[in-house]
């Protein structure tokens, strides 16, 4: 026999950490994990990503020109995967196929993003440490990786006919909400 909270487990602890977030964002603990940061970000530039990123602009220039590309190859998985959720793209071709085959090249797009993400922030460590978005985009990116391996993925595992479709339109609208929230934050970047 089930409780009622055991049925509530993933919606308990998704509020559970976004309180601890919320709390964390608004007290002074905010402001001293960020001063406690300053020396990982000093070292970030003295690695070797750091000092290629730092004196070859044209391996800095490389590596995020294949950011910007696996950035939309994300992007495009996650708005094909989103849109046959809810109905609106590739209606002819098996919802299931479609989302399991946008989930593989969803994580290989992410795979790529986050390890030449690393790169181009060692090469201006100090730079982002200073903005405030870098760190608002590395939220949400953490949110968004979260909610696609531990809420979309284990939710879309079972039959697809079986979830209702107003959930169905609540997932994808919440997964174009997150990653279109971190490739906004990412463009911020640039312009800070």
């Amino acid at each position: 026999m089930s409780t009622p909270i055991a049925a509530y487990r993933r919606t308990l602890l998704t509020s559970l950490v976004l309180a601890v977030v919320l709390v964390f964002s608004f007290t002074s603990l905010r402001l001293s994990a960020w001063e406690g940061l300053l020396p990982f970000f000093g070292w970030m530039e003295t690695t070797l990503f750091g000092v290629i990123g730092k004196t070859w602009g044209a391996a800095f220039a490389i590596i995020e020109a294949i950011h910007l590309l696996a950035m939309a190859l994300l992007g495009g998985a996650v708005l094909i995967s989103e849109g046959r959720l809810v109905g609106l793209l590739l209606i002819d071709v098996p919802a299931r196929t479609v989302i399991d085959k946008s989930h593989r090249l969803f994580v290989i797009a992410l795979l790529v993003v986050v390890f030449t993400g690393v790169f181009m922030a060692c090469g201006v460590a100090m730079k982002v440490y200073y903005l405030e978005v870098f760190f608002y985009k590395m939220l949400v990116l953490s949110a968004g990786v979260l909610f696609v391996f531990f809420i979309r993925q284990p939710l879309l595992r079972q039959d697809l006919d079986s979830i209702s479709p107003t959930v169905k339109k609540c997932v994808a609208l919440s997964s174009l909400l997150i990653w279109f929230t971190v490739a906004a934050a990412g463009r911020w970047i640039g312009f800070a």
